[in-house]
């Protein structure tokens, strides 16, 4: 009679024979550091295929003659788009320029405003929250409702100038919008409306981080109101001042919707900024590779200033 020996088992997967006797596979462990980057990869993705897709398009188009109305005439033609802009377009000039003055026209008055603004609403007083209110709405409206709104106001038969020549001042028939000597400034006084509470959002919110002890501090040392703005609020400020207005400089670089809904960029193309005139060369003249040549140029010159600006400003290296 046979006795059946013992029966072999198989091995764990993870367990392996080896020259001291069985050893233990160990799992394999990914760095703690990496794990943040591999939970947010997916949006990451996305997102630069989102950015990087339309940014390669526009380069790739720069170098093309693409008419939607002419394809016939369509294919490679290198730098003459490039060519054509710097040389050979003087309303890209002029559309160049309005943009350098519209951005620094609304920068400065943005940034004073806001910053009064911001200080104002920091201080405690009766109806400050009711306050706070006012100041930040407009912030929340698009340009095309904000376009909307002064158009009513600059409205020469409803608006403002008609109430105030029924009530005797002026005489009522002023139109801000069609005039060349008063289109900018009224086109400007919209946009910083709606553009003066974000400077007093960001502004706020850095003030309310300050240090309290170093208000105290110099008010031991004698200093007054002014004193410690200079020395004690305006280096606390320094970082946001520079951060909020390198974005809204971007921003209003390349404003279109206020400006195209409100005066489409004239009259006679006095308000037409270079992102406006990209607009209409792509959906008037429908040259795509025209405007793209256009684009990469703003992009460059965007790129450039925003370098420039950060480093002049040392931003990100402590309080001036």
């Amino acid at each position: 009679m046979l006795i059946p020996g013992p029966t072999a088992t198989a091995s764990p997967a993870h367990v392996r024979a080896g020259a001291n006797g069985p050893q233990t596979r160990r799992p394999t462990r990914i760095p703690r550091a990496a794990v943040p980057w591999l939970l947010v990869a997916p949006i990451l993705l996305l997102i630069a295929g989102f950015v990087a897709i339309p940014l390669l398009s526009v380069f790739w188009n720069s170098v093309f003659k693409k008419n939607l109305t002419k394809p016939w005439s369509n294919g490679f033609v290198g730098l003459d788009n490039f060519h054509k802009l710097l040389f050979d377009d003087p309303l890209f000039w002029e559309s160049l320029g309005f943009t350098v003055k519209w951005v620094a026209i609304q920068l400065v008055f943005q940034l004073v405003i806001g910053l009064v603004l911001a200080l104002i609403v920091n201080e405690a007083f009766k109806g400050r929250g009711v306050v706070r209110s006012i100041v930040f709405s407009p912030w929340a409206i698009s340009g095309v409702l904000t376009t909307a709104i002064w158009l009513l106001v600059y409205n020469p038969g409803t608006g403002v100038f008609r109430m105030l020549g029924d009530l005797g001042v002026g005489d009522g028939n002023t139109a801000l919008l069609a005039s060349p000597s008063t289109v900018v400034g009224a086109a400007a006084v919209a946009e910083l409306w709606r553009g003066v509470p974000f400077f007093a959002i960001m502004l706020l919110a850095d003030l309310q981080s300050a240090p309290k002890d170093l208000y105290e501090a110099a008010s031991i040392d004698g200093a007054g109101r002014y004193q410690r703005f200079r020395y004690v609020t305006l280096p606390h400020l320094k970082n946001a001042i520079v951060l909020t207005t390198l974005l809204r400089g971007v921003w209003e670089f390349n404003n279109v919707d206020l400006l195209y809904t409100m005066t489409n960029g004239g009259p006679v193309n006095m308000t037409t900024t270079l992102p406006l005139y990209v607009a209409k060369m792509a959906t008037v003249s429908h040259e795509l590779g025209y405007g793209s040549a256009a684009t990469v140029l703003a992009f460059v010159i965007l790129l450039g200033l925003s370098i420039v600006y950060l480093k002049l400003t040392n931003f990100g290296k402590g309080h001036a």
